[in-house]
């Protein structure tokens, strides 16, 4: 009969034989144990680098069952033997991604025809009625400036981001284009992980990898779509807001007189959508990119910084653009903290804490108060 001391014993036994595995990495000073064994907290030394040993200690713990965590406490090392085994979840369909990039394709093409001054629904309502195919292609015809340059943007923004993962054992999805059938035809995209970033080192280049491939395509084509782009009188009209960075380039590019302004090439118009978009992405705080950098370098001290960020969409929202309220419930609802990573003790070099300094003074020069 399988009794309460038979119980004890075994767990006792997996704790033991975890501790000898444990004990090869680190010099134990006091080990803990929740009532059912889910959790083993070992407290010690390291005896080695806190990424090669956990490495190491991953592979040991699996067959056991157990995932390691890797944390500080004052000047201890911390190792958590947690119960259950990290899983990689399955992606969708390509077909998903196809799919969703065609429509992407479609609804980006239109918004390029308008910008381009060419009435694409006329077209279609003109294809629908007479059958006529020819204007519907020419007006398409039109929007691929646009669509071609920020879908480039966006998708190499995202490639970034998957490249750098698979470089660092993270898996992700292919990117999840967003169609949508008015505006600039879409809200952007984005890639999911299917596995846990390990740690910080990985978590900064997976998050900043995107923005900065993302940026050194949009800002040649900016430049690009500004040298087609031309000087017109100032009509008063509705007019897109500039960061400091495209308000040089406008400057640099196309200077102008008082009472003139710069007509946007569609070319020029996606490229300042996608350092927009970059922009918005580097802000430091939650799961956007600048959140993952910003705890990378920072930890816990990012916290103060991804409060204080939102409250400043708050008041951006109040007193520039309404739309940065939208923004300040999307960072509330996936919050404004950060998970930590598995591994937590691997610090960051120099290099990477310098580059993530700079990146915050990328986000201030791309970053817009009022876009529209």
């Amino acid at each position: 009969m399988f009794s309460y001391q038979t119980a004890y014993q075994q767990q006792a036994d997996l704790i033991g034989r975890l501790q000898v595995e444990v004990a090869r990495f680190m010099s134990l000073g006091d080990v803990q144990a929740s009532a059912r064994g889910d959790s083993i907290v070992f407290v010690g030394r390291l005896l080695n680098g806190a990424e090669e040993t956990y490495s190491a200690l991953r592979d040991r713990l699996r067959p056991y069952g157990y995932t390691p965590i890797l944390r500080k406490d004052g000047e201890a090392d911390v190792v958590v033997a947690q119960r259950g085994l990290v899983r990689v979840f399955k992606g969708s369909s390509p077909l998903i991604h196809l799919a969703l990039f065609g429509a992407t394709l479609l609804t980006t093409l239109f918004a390029g025809a308008t910008f381009a001054q060419a009435n694409a629904l006329g077209a279609l309502r003109a294809l629908l009625n007479t059958g006529s195919v020819v204007p519907l292609v020419v007006a398409l015809a039109a929007g691929v400036p646009f669509a071609a340059t920020l879908l480039l943007i966006l998708g190499v923004h995202e490639m970034g981001h998957y490249v750098a993962a698979r470089i660092h054992g993270v898996q992700v999805t292919l990117p999840y284009f967003i169609p949508v059938p008015f505006g600039l035809g879409t809200f952007g995209a984005f890639i999911a992980m299917k596995s846990p970033v390990e740690n910080r080192k990985s978590l900064f280049d997976v998050g900043l990898a995107g923005p900065i491939a993302g940026f050194v395509i949009a800002l040649p084509l900016m430049v690009v779509g500004l040298l087609s782009s031309k000087v017109v009188p100032a009509t008063g009209g509705q007019h897109l807001g500039l960061s400091l960075l495209v308000n040089w380039l406008v400057n640099l590019v196309q200077p102008h007189a008082a009472g003139y302004a710069v007509q946007l090439h569609p070319i020029a118009i996606a490229a300042w959508f996608g350092l927009l978009i970059t922009g918005l992405n580097l802000m430091p705080m939650g799961q956007l990119d600048g959140g993952h950098v910003a705890y990378a370098v920072l930890g816990n001290a990012a916290r103060p910084i991804a409060f204080a960020t939102f409250f400043g969409l708050l008041a951006m929202g109040y007193f520039f653009w309404s739309g940065w309220y939208t923004w300040a419930i999307f960072a509330l609802i996936t919050g404004l903290g950060h998970p930590e990573p598995a591994n937590d003790i691997t610090p960051l070099d120099g290099g990477r804490r310098f580059i993530g300094l700079l990146t915050l003074g990328l986000f201030l020069l791309l970053i817009t108060p009022k876009p529209f």
